[in-house]
């Protein structure tokens, strides 16, 4: 579950606040090992996940870096490319 989760910071253009919440969301189901809570634990979980997003937001917004500006598509490819040396083997 955890390898949904990118990396956010140093991307051109920046994240997207769905992409913050969407990571937010992928950490809380992991942390609570839910990944639909019952109507008990909704409450709490959907908090977690706000709470979560609005640190990420914060962190990621508070970084800097003298590196230049990923590009989205070089790391799709370069992903791709792992995926492939790991799962090709025979």
């Amino acid at each position: 579950m955890c390898r949904n989760i990118k990396t956010l910071f140093n991307f051109q253009p920046p994240a997207t606040d769905d992409e913050i919440r969407a990571s937010a969301l992928q950490f809380v189901r992991k942390l609570s090992g839910f990944t639909r809570p019952s109507q008990a634990n909704a409450a709490a979980f959907d908090q977690a996940v706000d709470e979560v997003t609005a640190a990420a937001r914060t962190l990621i917004a508070s970084l800097s870096t003298t590196a230049a500006p990923r590009d989205r598509e070089v790391e799709a490819v370069k992903a791709r490319v792992r995926s492939r040396a790991r799962f090709s083997r025979a």
